[in-house]
């Protein structure tokens, strides 16, 4: 969704609208009168990423923060549906015109933050260092402590930034790691592995922009399906067959969320 946002950079924030929606609103903050006169007027000076957020730099120093979470979008083009459309900014001399922040069940949030805010809401104290950047090292001194199922840890933003629950069982299949293995029971080869695999299925599915499943509500930026979904190992796969060993993927539940691996490959040590 970054990317296809990037456009906006050097364009000026000309509008900002909280649209009606009939769903569970959304975090919006601060009220919308005192995010209009914070934000209209200025520079987009950048378009970041930070975890599974977009960031917008200001040229006053302040971030617009669009966290999607499970159902939502940033989007440049038409949405899958506009009854879920919450807020749309207006752009002058940027690549697009507007951008929107699209949401079917309000569990994401639209922010305008100072920097001490940034940093108090996502600094480092609040978040592990990025999936792209993150080393085996830092990851292992994280987690490597801790009791919990390395499927688990994986998804813990405070140990590592912007792993979601269908990534984190590619890249445990992809570095021949059980998901339910204990995070203190791993050897140093297998977390080498694991940050190998992260960034190798992490970058796979940026080059492919995400991945559409079946119910539809991920979209990139343009509003277009990703493709990422068509190289799945395990994810959503079960009884289908391991393109490694041709062994029948499985299923498990682990932290109420959907877990898909092959115990051949993956063994249980």
């Amino acid at each position: 969704m970054r990317r296809g946002v990037a456009g906006i950079t050097g364009g000026v924030i000309a509008g900002v609208e909280r649209l009606p929606c009939p769903r569970k609103p959304i975090l919006f903050a601060p009220r919308v009168d005192a995010f209009r006169r914070r934000a209209v007027g200025q520079a987009v000076a950048a378009v970041d990423r930070i975890g599974k957020r977009v960031v917008v730099r200001l040229a006053s120093g302040d971030a617009v923060i669009l966290e999607p979470r499970m159902t939502g979008l940033v989007l440049t083009a038409d949405p899958p549906d506009p009854l879920y459309l919450r807020v749309r900014f207006d752009v002058d001399g940027g690549e697009h015109a507007s951008f929107w922040y699209w949401d079917r069940r309000g569990l994401g949030n639209v922010r305008l933050l100072t920097p001490a805010e940034f940093d108090a809401a996502l600094g480092p104290d609040k978040l592990g260092p990025d999936a792209l950047a993150v080393t085996d090292a830092s990851l292992r001194a994280r987690l490597g402590g801790s009791r919990r199922e390395i499927k688990v840890g994986l998804l813990d933003q405070k140990a590592v930034a912007g792993i979601g629950n269908l990534y984190a069982a590619e890249i445990l299949h992809v570095a021949g790691v059980h998901p339910q293995a204990r995070c203190d029971r791993l050897t140093k080869p297998q977390w080498t592995r694991i940050v190998d695999a992260t960034h190798a299925v992490l970058h796979e599915a940026i080059k492919h922009e995400g991945s559409t499943l079946s119910d539809g509500t991920y979209r990139n930026a343009l509003s277009q399906d990703g493709g990422y979904q068509n190289c799945h190992r395990v994810y959503d796969r079960a009884g289908l067959p391991c393109p490694r060993c041709e062994a029948p993927i499985e299923r498990i539940v682990q932290a109420q969320r959907s877990t898909f691996f092959c115990r051949f490959c993956q063994k249980r040590r």
